[in-house]
C-alpha cells in the first residue's frame, strides 16, 4: 500500500541534492544559502533509488538544519519540514496501537521522504526505540538521520533522572541496541530543566556526548529543553568547555498560543545551530478533544484552546490542520517533529507537509481569527515552571516515603510530546 502520490509542487525547479555540494567547499556554502528556504522538487542526500517513493521525496519540502550540522560527507543537512516523532511509539496500556501498525507507518513514512526521526529514552522506557529498531531494520540506514535523547529514563521519581557520565554512556549503547543501529545522527539532553543546576549537564554529560563521538557512536550533539532560557544557557556553557551543540528541539513554544521560540532564533541562527520544533498541538492542548487531565497549563489556557477549537468547528475548519500548518510556515524552523498513532494521521501530515502554506481563504481567516481575537490579547501564554515546581515537590514527598502519584501521567504526557 503505502504513501500514495500527490499532486507534485510546480513552485521550484527540480534539484537533485544527491552528491552535489563538496565537503567543506564553496559549493557546500552555497548549497546552504540556497536552501536556506524551503525547497520542493528535490532529491536530498538521504535519498536511495530502489527504496525511496521518488515521486513522493519530490513533492516533500525540505530546509537545511542549521550551519553546525554537516552529514557524514561534510554537506550541509537537508531535512525534511515533517520529523517523524517516536513518542507514540512507548505507549504501555491497553488499546494501544499494534507494534505492525507502528513499522508499516515508519517504513511508509521515510518512503514518502521524511528522513529525520526523534526518539528517546524515556518514550514507554524504552518500549519506543524497541519498536522503531524494528522498523529501521529494514530500512537502509543512509535513508533518514536518527536522533535520540537520553537522561530520563524510569517512572520512579526518585530514579526518573540521571546526570551521570557514566549512565550516560551506557544509555547512548542502550539506545544502539534497542534501535539496531551503529550509530546516531544526534544524541540529546532530555529535560535538563529537571536538574538541580546545568552543573551536571555541563560537567558530567557533555563530556560524556563528546567521548561517545570520539567513538563514532554519535555524529551530533543536541539539547531539549521547556524553558527557552535553559537552551540558551546550554548552548553557552557548552561553548565555553569547547563542546559544539548542533542541534536545539523546542516544543510548544511555537503553536497558536504560544510564538515565543521566535525570540530565541536569530541566536540560534547567528550560532549556527539546528533549530527543531515539536508538539504543534501543545501536548495535545489544542486537539479538539481537549487536552489530557495531566496538562500542566492552567486553566486560563485551557479555557481559550477550548474556546479556540469550538471556534474551528464552528466555522467548519480542521484545528489540527490549522496547528500543522502554522509550524510549518515558520521557514527558520527546519522541521517540526510529530508523532502519530496511525498510518492515516501520518498521512494527513504528510499531506499537510507537502501542501504547507496551501490554506484556504476561509483556514486564513479563522487562522487569524483564532492568533488575534482567541489567543492574542492574551500575549504569549505557557506553563514554564509549573511542571518543575511539581516535581521537586514529589522528590522532597517520595524522600519521606509518602505515596506520589502524577507518574503515569508523565508516562502519557510524553506518549503527546512530539503531537
Amino acid at each position: 500500500t503505502g504513501i500514495p502520490h500527490l499532486m507534485l509542487s510546480r513552485r521550484s525547479p527540480p534539484l537533485l541534492l544527491r552528491g552535489g555540494a563538496t565537503r567543506c567547499s564553496r559549493a557546500g556554502a552555497a548549497a546552504h544559502r540556497a536552501l536556506s528556504s524551503t525547497a520542493t522538487g528535490i532529491l536530498p542526500s538521504t535519498y536511495v533509488e530502489g527504496f525511496h517513493d521518488e515521486a513522493a521525496v519530490r513533492q516533500m519540502k525540505y530546509r537545511t538544519l542549521g550551519q553546525r550540522c554537516v552529514d557524514a560527507k561534510g554537506d550541509p543537512m537537508v531535512v525534511s519540514i515533517l520529523g517523524m516523532g517516536a513518542s507514540s511509539f512507548g505507549a504501555m496500556y491497553a488499546g494501544s496501537t499494534p507494534e505492525d501498525e507502528y513499522i508499516q507507518l515508519t517504513h511508509d513514512t521515510v518512503r514518502a521522504g521524511v528522513n529525520i526521526i526523534d526518539a528517546a529514552a524515556w518514550y514507554g522506557h524504552g518500549r519506543a526505540e524497541k519498536v522503531l529498531g524494528k522498523a529501521l531494520k529494514d530500512i537502509p540506514r543512509e535513508a533518514y538521520y536518527l536522533n535520540t535523547k537520553v537522561c530520563r529514563y524510569e517512572p520512579d521519581i526518585l530514579q526518573m533522572f540521571d546526570w551521570s557520565y557514566k549512565r550516560t554512556l551506557r544509555a547512548i549503547d542502550e539506545a544502539l541496541d534497542r534501535l539496531q543501529v551503529d550509530y546516531l545522527d544526534c544524541v540529546q539532553v532530555h529535560d535538563p530543566e529537571f536538574a538541580p543546576t546545568l552543573d551536571p549537564v555541563v560537567n558530567e554529560v557533555f563530556p560524556a556526548f563528546v567521548e561517545a563521538k570520539k567513538q563514532g557512536k554519535v555524529r551530533q550533539l543536541g539539547v531539549t529543553g521547556y524553558p527557552l532560557e535553559i537552551l540558551r544557557e546550554q548552548i553557552d556553557r557548552a561553548d565555553e568547555n569547547g563542546i559544539t551543540i548542533n542541534t536545539c528541539l523546542s516544543y510548544s513554544h511555537y503553536c497558536l498560543h504560544d510564538t515565543r521560540l521566535t525570540t530565541l532564533i536569530p541566536y540560534l541562527q547567528e550560532k549556527g545551530v539546528g533549530i527543531l520544533g515539536a508538539a504543534p498541538f501543545s501536548m495535545g492542548l489544542l486537539r479538539s478533544a481537549g487536552p489530557p487531565d495531566w496538562h500542566p497549563a492552567s486553566q486560563q489556557l485551557k479555557d481559550l484552546a477550548r474556546e479556540c477549537a469550538e471556534y474551528c468547528e464552528g466555522e467548519g475548519v480542521d484545528v489540527g490542520k490549522l496547528c500543522v500548518q502554522f509550524a510549518f510556515m515558520e521557514e527558520s524552523i527546519s522541521t517540526t517533529m510529530i508523532s502519530a498513532e496511525s498510518r492515516e494521521v501520518m498521512l494527513a501530515n504528510i499531506n499537510h507537509a507537502v501542501n504547507a502554506g496551501q490554506l484556504s481563504n476561509k483556514e486564513k481567516e479563522v487562522l487569524d481569527h483564532v492568533r488575534t481575537n482567541i489567543f492574542g490579547p492574551h500575549g504569549d501564554l505557557d506553563w514554564e515552571g509549573v511542571e518543575i515546581v511539581k516535581y521537586h515537590d514529589m522528590v522532597e514527598r517520595a524522600k519521606r516515603g509518602e505515596e506520589v502519584g502524577g507518574i503515569s501521567g508523565a508516562i502519557k504526557k510524553d506518549k503527546k510530546a512530539s503531537a
